[in-house]
C-alpha cells in the first residue's frame, strides 16, 4: 500500500517570521580555517529523530519494554542514568504552530523557520544551505537513514533546497549530485527506471558515480567500509518492524533500523575528520498518522535499538555528540485503562495496517472477527465487525485517511476497548516535545530551545562557527 498519501500533510496559511543563522555571513575559507584550528568539543555528529513521537509514545514504549522484557528503553535509561541532558524544544514552522516534517528538518538543516511543506527555501523564494552539504564542505562525511523514504521530509531538510517535500524523485537525483556518503532508506520507485516517470535509471548512475548500491539486507550487512553507500531497501516506507518479525521473507530482505545504523556509522568513521549523521525513525510518525497502537509501539522500540548502537558507539568513540528528539508530537496517544488491556499488545503478530488491508469487501463480519483474533489476539464483537465492513464499500473512492478508504481511525477507537491505548487526533500536535544530547558539547543544551537553535549548536559544537 502506498502509505505516503496518508501521511502528507497540508500547508497551513499563517504567516510568520524566519530567523538569519550567522554562520551564512561566513565564507567557506574562513569555515575551513576555523574547524581546521577552532575544533569544537565533538568530532562527530548523530542526530537521532523519532519523527512524530508524542510523550505517550515514547512512555508507553518504555512500559511495554518493562513489562515484557524487565527493562527500560534506551532513551529512558539515559535519563534514569543521569547520563543525558534534557530540554523541550518548541517545533513551529514560519506559517503555523502545527508544523510538518519537512519544516521541521529544515529549521534544523537550514537554520531558519520556512512554510510546511517547504525544504529549505524561504517564503520569498530565498534558499538556506542545509547543514550536511556545510559539513560536507568542511571535510567531514556525511549521512542518512531512515525507514521511510530516504527522499522523504526528515533525511531532505538535512540535505537539499527544494520548494516540495512532494518532489521525491528530484530530491532523489538532488542527492546523486550531493556526493554524500551515506543513503539508507526506502523508496525504490524514486530511483529505479521502471519506477520513474522520466524512466532515468538514478539507481544505476549512483553505481556509476562509484557509489555501492544495495537493495536488500544481506548485501548491506557485507557492504563495503571504503565506498559511499547507497542502501534502498523497499518501494515507499520499509514494511512495519511488527509485520516483518512473522515474516521470513521481510527478515531476509529487510535490514533493521538498528543495522542500517551500524553499517552507516562503520562507513562514516574511516574519515579521519569526522562525520555527521542523521538517523530518522520515521515510520512512528506514519503510526501514529494511522493511530496503529501496535506498529506505532513496535517502531518506536526500533529507533530506541538503533539509539541503544549509537550510544554503544559514542561511549567508546568520546567524541561523539549525539541528539536525540522528534520533529513534532503527532496524535498524542496514551493508555487509559488496566494493565491487563495494555499487556495485550505484546500478543499481537499483525499491525492494524496489515490487517486492514488483508480484510476485504467480501469478508463476513464472523471472517473479521476471526482474522483479528488470529493476527492480534483481541475478539472483537459483531456489530464493531460490522462497523469495520462498511468501510469497504468505498474503497475505490477517495477516503478519508487514505485513498483506499480504510478505516484506520475506525478500528482504533474499537481497538482502544480491548488495549486501553487512545488517540487524541490522527494529526500533528503543537506540543513541545522532547529533547535530549549525550556526549561532548551536551552540556551547554539550555532547558528550552526552538528548533532553529539546534543548527547553530551544531556547527559550534563541531567547531565550525566559534561560540558567542
Amino acid at each position: 500500500m502506498k502509505r505516503r498519501s496518508f501521511f502528507k500533510q497540508a500547508s497551513l496559511a499563517v504567516a510568520g517570521a524566519t530567523m538569519l543563522s550567522p554562520f551564512d555571513l561566513l565564507a567557506s575559507e574562513k569555515r575551513r580555517s576555523i574547524l581546521a584550528n577552532n575544533a569544537g568539543s565533538a568530532k562527530n555528529i548523530i542526530f537521532m529523530v523519532s519523527d512524530g513521537m508524542s510523550i505517550g509514545t515514547l512512555t508507553m514504549a518504555d512500559l511495554l519494554l518493562q513489562r515484557k522484557e524487565g527493562r527500560r528503553s534506551k532513551w529512558l535509561s539515559l535519563y534514569d542514568e543521569g547520563k543525558a541532558t534534557r530540554a523541550l524544544m518548541d517545533t513551529a514552522s514560519a506559517n503555523a504552530l502545527v508544523t510538518d516534517s519537512a519544516a521541521a528538518s529544515s529549521a534544523w538543516g537550514g537554520g531558519k523557520r520556512v512554510n510546511n511543506g517547504a525544504l529549505n527555501v524561504n517564503p520569498d523564494g530565498s534558499f538556506n544551505k542545509p547543514i550536511l552539504q556545510k559539513f560536507k564542505s568542511a571535510g567531514k562525511a556525511v549521512g542518512c537513514v531512515t525507514s521511510v523514504p530516504i527522499t522523504h521530509a526528515t533525511p531532505a531538510g538535512f540535505c537539499v533546497n527544494i520548494a516540495s517535500r512532494g518532489d521525491q524523485s528530484e530530491i532523489a537525483v538532488e542527492y546523486l549530485n550531493l556526493d554524500f556518503d551515506v543513503l539508507l532508506g526506502g523508496g525504490t520507485e524514486f530511483f529505479s527506471a521502471d519506477k520513474r516517470k522520466d524512466k532515468a535509471d538514478v539507481f544505476g548512475q549512483f553505481s556509476q558515480k562509484g557509489y555501492h548500491v544495495v537493495q536488500n539486507r544481506n548485501d548491506l550487512l557485507q557492504s563495503s567500509t571504503t565506498k559511499p553507500l547507497l542502501g534502498v531497501f523497499h518501494e515507499d516506507g520499509l514494511p512495519y518492524v511488527l509485520d516483518i518479525q512473522f515474516d521470513n521473507r521481510l527478515k531476509a530482505e529487510i535490514p533493521s533500523l538498528s543495522e542500517m545504523t551500524k553499517q552507516a556509522i562503520n562507513r562514516l568513521k574511516q574519515n579521519k575528520n569526522g562525520f555527521v549523521l542523521q538517523v530518522e525513525g520515521g515510520s512512528v510518525d506514519w503510526a501514529a498518522h494511522a493511530n496503529d497502537a501496535s506498529a506505532l509501539l513496535h517502531e518506536q522500540i526500533a529507533f530506541d535499538e538503533a539509539l541503544s548502537e549509537v550510544i554503544s558507539f559514542a561511549e567508546e568513540d568520546g567524541e561523539t555528540l549525539v541528539i536525540i528528539t522528534t520533529d513534532h508530537g503527532n496524535a498524542n496517544p496514551g493508555l487509559f485503562s488496566s494493565n491487563d488491556k495494555f499487556d495485550k499488545i505484546q500478543h499481537f503478530k499483525q499491525t492494524n495496517d496489515k490487517v486492514l488491508n488483508s480484510i476485504n469487501r467480501n469478508f463476513s463480519s464472523k471472517q473479521v472477527i476471526d482474522y483479528i483474533e488470529s493476527a492480534q489476539g483481541i475478539a472483537i464483537k459483531d456489530e464493531e465487525a460490522k462497523e469495520i465492513l462498511k468501510h469497504y464499500n468505498q474503497l475505490d473512492s477517495e477516503g478519508l485517511y487514505n485513498p483506499n478508504n480504510l478505516p484506520f481511525k475506525t478500528f482504533a477507537e474499537i481497538q482502544s476497548n480491548y488495549t486501553g491505548i487512545s488517540f487524541g487526533s490522527t494529526n500533528h500536535s503543537s506540543d513541545f516535545v522532547e529533547l535530549a544530547m549525550f556526549g561532548p558539547g551536551s552540556e551547554d543544551l539550555k532547558h528550552f530551545v526552538k528548533n532553529t537553535d539546534l543548527h547553530n549548536f551544531m556547527l559550534q559544537t563541531a567547531g565550525l562557527i566559534e561560540k558567542s
